[in-house]
């Protein structure tokens, strides 16, 4: 992750940043989890021919006229309305973001990068 993210007088690392979205986002019904690094995947990589892509970072956070946006990395279980979700998911970010942080959301980016189909 890159530098600290500076807002309203306090510096904040990515890292602290990701972990209270996270947290937040993994209450959210139908997300399975944050980001794309699971179990799955890297065996996937490890026995297939391609190479593994990089992952890019599961919770991005910038900036942008003194407001924080966020960009949120999902694996989503099928069966959940991808626009429904992506709402509660923004609704989770900024109460975790206002209550931990207290600074302002002015946007929440959901990129559902992944499908997980439930077993029968």
């Amino acid at each position: 992750m890159s530098a600290e993210i500076k807002i309203d007088g306090i510096a904040i690392a990515p890292e602290v940043l990701s972990i209270i979205v996270s947290r937040a986002v993994e209450g959210v019904e139908g997300v399975a989890s944050v980001g794309t690094n699971d179990l799955a995947s890297s065996l996937v990589s490890m026995f297939s021919a391609k190479s593994p892509q990089p992952a890019l970072p599961a919770v991005e956070a910038e900036v942008v006229d003194g407001a924080l946006r966020i960009t949120v990395r999902l694996t989503v279980f099928f069966g959940y309305p991808f626009k429904k979700l992506a709402e509660s998911v923004r609704a989770a970010v900024v109460k975790a973001i206002d209550g931990q942080v207290g600074v302002a959301v002015s946007a929440v980016d959901v990129c559902i990068d992944n499908l997980v189909f439930p077993k029968e």
